[in-house]
């Protein structure tokens, strides 16, 4: 298997505080995090800015319904 995020069923959320000036910037930054880390159907779920940044939850889809699925890929190895 070349890649981890192939047994991921579907997708990869995380939840972290950005430290940003206001909401925008936490959402800029956080889909800029996930592109890093290889994902490209990112969806912000929940963002709220306290104080010196934002509370910040994001998916990340490896898979949608449908899709060929890293792990049905591997199977048929």
């Amino acid at each position: 298997m070349a890649n981890g995020l192939d047994k991921v069923m579907d997708a990869l959320d995380i939840e972290t505080f950005i430290v940003a000036k206001d909401e925008d910037e936490a959402i800029r930054t956080i889909r800029q995090i996930m592109t890093d880390m290889g994902l490209r159907d990112i969806d912000v779920v929940y963002c709220k800015h306290l104080g010196p940044g934002a509370r910040v939850r994001a998916r990340g889809y490896v898979f949608r319904a449908g899709d060929m699925y890293g792990w049905l890929k591997e199977a048929q190895q």
